[in-house]
């Protein structure tokens, strides 16, 4: 099976695992922490994507009962997600207010700098 078969049949997970390494690469590269915050939430958007995808089935409906349906599509990765997403907003605006604190007390919301003003005192 030739390789570029292999992704467009799998598109999505390449696109998990772009944000993945996009989320990654901005945590780890940004000093800024407002840039931090901003990758995170990238990346937690790509494990949403990788959960959600395989729960949904093509023809699959909504697990009623029913002798008409055969076919049925798990609820709970999306239910699981939902909560997941609630919980990411919470903690990226407890992120954003920490942000704000430190930008208070220290004048500034880049590593370098604060590690900078840590060392000299």
């Amino acid at each position: 099976m030739p390789a570029l078969s292999i992704i467009t049949d799998h598109y999505h997970y390449a696109i998990t695992v772009f944000l993945m390494m996009a989320g990654l690469y901005i945590v780890v590269a940004r000093g800024n922490m407002v840039k931090k915050l901003v990758g995170l939430s990238i990346f937690q958007t790509s494990v949403y994507l990788l959960y959600v995808e395989p729960g949904k089935i093509i023809g699959g409906t909504a697990p009623i009962l029913d002798p008409a349906f055969t076919v049925y599509s798990n609820p709970l990765p999306h239910v699981l997600m939902l909560t997941a997403i609630v919980v990411g907003v919470a903690t990226l605006a407890l992120g954003l207010a920490l942000v704000v604190r430190i930008n208070e007390a220290y004048g500034t919301i880049e590593e370098d700098e604060i590690f900078e003003m840590d060392r000299d005192t």
